[in-house]
């Protein structure tokens, strides 16, 4: 392409053309002609983004509940590197090596284990018959699972269900609120709540247990086992939740804090309405398949999410039936 032609294309001026000089406006034009605004990046880091100078406002530069962000990103950044160097290819190597039922009967054995902790929450939390519910499945599996290897207690002519509470759901049950969002190497998401029980819990659980599983190399052990194998179930589904995400931290974020607030509002009581014309509810996309066990309640939707105006040609929605929010609303931004 010649060069005036490319200078057409591009709208502007040839080197053979004779820019006209420009014209001032009037005065009055310049001091009352309101400035366009310019686009903003849709991809850029809301935490990064500079002070609007025609409000002359300072935004904040994190995101309320996230004071940490700008640490938390960084950590996030170089745990998702570590992610993918390290732990992922150790996770599915562990999925790829270790059958199928040793696996599951692994993860019975470690759930098994934490069942005298769920016992005491329950009964801090005034619910003396999910705590004589979960005694009773720890008595069965302990027994006729072969120490918890085989979850017998979740059959159906027996239906003791597992299900998970800790010293951070207990706190969370009573009002206290989550706190500061942090992420942890390592470790991952966690509130400042959750550190707190969390830290609790592993002073409790080896008081409750007896030799070998009250050492440290129990402990070790435990953790590594149980982090590669939720690690390999989760795969598929993190990898669905983070591949259009245009901030992937934050949809982490949130996806967090929405699984957190449902599990204390499951312990008051409060399921998550379903949309009309659902068959079912839908299961735990974390959870294995293989596995069999009972899912959890599944976390309520974000309170407050907007929601668009239907056509004008849509029929109207039934009066009774509750809007869905949208599931990757964060709920640290919700007024």
């Amino acid at each position: 392409m010649s060069i005036p032609a490319l200078a057409t294309a591009l709208m502007l001026p040839s080197p053979a053309q004779t820019v006209p000089p420009a014209t001032d406006p009037p005065a009055a034009a310049q001091q009352h002609a309101p400035s366009a605004p310019e686009l903003a990046d849709p991809l850029a880091d809301p935490a990064t983004a500079p002070v609007t100078p025609a409000s002359g406002q300072h935004k904040p530069r994190h995101a309320p509940g996230d004071p940490f962000e700008n640490v938390n990103r960084y950590t996030y950044r170089q745990q998702m590197k570590f992610d993918r160097a390290v732990i992922r290819p150790a996770a599915l190597g562990y999925k790829h090596v270790v059958p199928g039922p040793v696996r599951r009967g692994l993860r019975h054995f470690f759930t098994n284990l934490k069942e005298p902790a769920i016992f005491i929450n329950y009964l801090l939390q005034l619910k003396p018959g999910k705590a004589a519910e979960t005694a009773t499945r720890f008595l069965f599996n302990s027994t006729l699972g072969l120490g918890g290897f085989f979850d017998v207690a979740r059959e159906p002519n027996i239906n003791l269900p597992h299900r998970p509470n800790g010293f951070g759901d207990t706190l969370g049950f009573y009002g206290v609120k989550p706190g500061p969002y942090i992420f942890l190497p390592l470790l991952g998401p966690t509130t400042l709540r959750d550190m707190v029980g969390g830290g609790a819990e592993s002073l409790v659980l080896p008081k409750l247990s007896v030799s070998p599983f009250d050492t440290p190399e129990y402990q070790v052990t435990r953790g590594v086992t149980e982090g590669l194998d939720t690690r390999a179930q989760a795969d598929e589904d993190l990898r669905a939740l983070l591949r259009d995400a245009v901030d992937p931290y934050a949809t982490f974020r949130s996806a967090f804090l929405q699984n957190r607030a449902g599990e204390i509002e499951a312990l008051h009581g409060h399921k998550p309405a379903v949309a009309a014309g659902t068959a079912e509810e839908l299961s735990d996309p974390l959870a294995d398949p293989a596995g069999g066990g009972v899912l959890p309640a599944r976390p309520a939707p974000a309170a407050g999410a907007p929601t668009p105006p239907a056509p004008a040609s849509a029929p109207k929605s039934d009066p009774g039936t509750p809007e869905l929010a949208d599931p990757l609303a964060d709920p640290a931004t919700q007024p």
